[in-house]
C-alpha cells in the first residue's frame, strides 16, 4: 500500500441560496453569520450537504436507505443494520442510542465542513406572492419575502482511508472500499441541491486538495476571493509549502479548474500542477486505488 491514507480537497462552486432557517413570521431568512469584519455570510450547512450526499448516492448507485427506523422513541438507525448494509453508515458514521447501556457510535470517515459564501450577504429580498392560484377562486393573494444570496461558495472534504469498511468486528472487502470511495468521489462531482423548486450545481468550479500521509483539511479557510472572480493566490502558496513528515504537501497537491470562470486562472500554477476538474477526479481515484493496492 502507498504511504498516502487520506484525501482531502476543497470545492468552490457559485450558486444561489442554499440552505434557510427557521425565519421570522412570513419571512424566510437564509442560515448565516456575522464576521469582525462586518460582513455578512450564508452558508450552507454540513448536514444540508451530507443530505444531497447521501441523496445522490440513492439517484446514482442505489445506496441503500432502508436502514432507518423509530426505536425506543428515536429516529435512528436500525440497531442490526450494520456498514455492511449501508455506504451512508459507513461513511458518515452513525449514533444508535440503547435504554440503559449507552449508545453504539460510529464516527464520521468523511468529513465535511460547511459551504460558506466567499461573498458577503448584501440584504437582498425577493418579494413573493401566490396570485396565480388565488386568483382562480377570486381571493386575495398570500404575501412572502425570502432572502437571496448569489455567491461562490467553499467547503472541505476529508476522508480517511484507513477507515473506511472497517467497523466493530466488520471489514468489507477492498473492492467493495474502493468502490464506496469512488462512488463518493463521483458524487461530489455532480453535486447538486434541491431546495424551493430550484436545482443549484454545485459541482466543483475550482477544486484544490489530493492525497496525504494525514487527514488533515489543509486548505479549509484558505480559499478566499481577492476582487470580483479572482482568488487569493497567496494564502494557497503558503499552504502548500507546509512539510508533512519531511516532505511538502504540495508534491502531493493539483488544481482543478474551470476555465474562463476565475480571472486569474493562469496563476493557478503557482500554487500546484494544474488540470481539468476531470483529470483531477481521475487522479483521485487512482490515488484510491494505490493506496488499497488495486488498478483502477
Amino acid at each position: 500500500m502507498a504511504n498516502n491514507k487520506a484525501i482531502t480537497f476543497t470545492v468552490v462552486f457559485r450558486a444561489n441560496s442554499l440552505n434557510y432557517g427557521e425565519g421570522t413570521a412570513n419571512i424566510s431568512e437564509l442560515k448565516k453569520f456575522h464576521r469582525g469584519d462586518g460582513g455578512v455570510y450564508s452558508f450552507a450547512s454540513r448536514q444540508s450537504l451530507r443530505y444531497d450526499m447521501v441523496r445522490l448516492g440513492n439517484q446514482f448507485f442505489n445506496w441503500n436507505l432502508d436502514v432507518v427506523d423509530k426505536e425506543q422513541r428515536v429516529i435512528q438507525f436500525k440497531e442490526k443494520c450494520t456498514i455492511e448494509d449501508s455506504v451512508e453508515m459507513d461513511l458518515f458514521g452513525y449514533m444508535k442510542t440503547k435504554a440503559k447501556t449507552g449508545a453504539a457510535k460510529r464516527s464520521a470517515v468523511v468529513r465535511l465542513s460547511h459551504a460558506i459564501s466567499l461573498e458577503p450577504y448584501k440584504s437582498d429580498l425577493e418579494f413573493l406572492n401566490n396570485m396565480g392560484l388565488a386568483s382562480r377562486i377570486n381571493e386575495d393573494s398570500n404575501l412572502a419575502t425570502i432572502e437571496q444570496h448569489i455567491s461562490y461558495y467553499a467547503y472541505t472534504v476529508t476522508i480517511d482511508l484507513s477507515r473506511v469498511g472497517v467497523d466493530e468486528g466488520v471489514e468489507l472487502n477492498t473492492e467493495e472500499k474502493v468502490n464506496r470511495v469512488n462512488q463518493f468521489l463521483e458524487v461530489t462531482k455532480f453535486l447538486t441541491r434541491e431546495i424551493r423548486g430550484r436545482q443549484e450545481n454545485l459541482s466543483p468550479l475550482f477544486i484544490i486538495g489530493g492525497a496525504y500521509p494525514i487527514p488533515n483539511p489543509f486548505f479549509q479557510g484558505r480559499v478566499s476571493l481577492e476582487s470580483k472572480d479572482q482568488l487569493n493566490i497567496t494564502s494557497l502558496e503558503d499552504t502548500v509549502s507546509a512539510n508533512v513528515f519531511g516532505s511538502s504537501i504540495k508534491e502531493d497537491t493539483e488544481i482543478g479548474y474551470v476555465r474562463g470562470v476565475f480571472a486569474n486562472e493562469d496563476e493557478f500554477s503557482r500554487v500546484a500542477d494544474t488540470v481539468r476538474v476531470d483529470e483531477f477526479y481521475e487522479h483521485l481515484a487512482k490515488q484510491v486505488g494505490q493506496y488499497y493496492g488495486v488498478s483502477v
